[in-house]
């Protein structure tokens, strides 16, 4: 084994490659993620960001952010050592950051320019409402 294959160590996440798909079975973000099955169902406990739905057969289903804030708390936990209550914090401090920075829609957008928008809507629902009936 060559002295890089030894540092690469086991707990990397920045190597995972995720899918392009809409959910995941629960077995294949353990796989993924390298982490067993019962792990992840403990921090679905402990970590509110994590949120799997459940199908109609009860199995979880993990959207791709799931596996992504699986991946950030392996992070966490494995390679920058925080305790669960640190991870926990960390990660409720970061979504507080993110959402600030995108909390505001249409910021370029003025007053006048979205009543103009919303007039627009109104003709064109007039028009199909009228093409409907006539």
């Amino acid at each position: 084994m060559s002295p890089r294959t030894k540092s690469a160590g086991k707990h990397k996440t920045d190597e995972i490659f995720i899918p392009d798909k809409l959910y995941f079975r629960i077995g294949e973000v353990a796989t993924l993620c390298r982490l067993p099955a019962y792990v992840l169902r403990f921090w679905e406990s402990e970590f509110p960001q994590l949120k799997p739905v459940k199908s109609s057969t009860g199995q979880r289903m993990y959207r791709r952010r799931d596996v992504e804030n699986v991946l950030r708390i392996k992070q966490l936990l494995y390679d920058q050592g925080f305790t669960i209550v640190g991870a926990r914090q960390q990660l409720r401090s970061e979504s507080k950051n993110d959402k600030g920075q995108g909390a505001i829609p249409f910021p370029g957008q003025s007053s006048a320019e979205i009543q103009r928008i919303r007039q627009g809507l109104r003709e064109i629902l007039n028009l199909l409402s009228t093409r409907r009936t006539g």
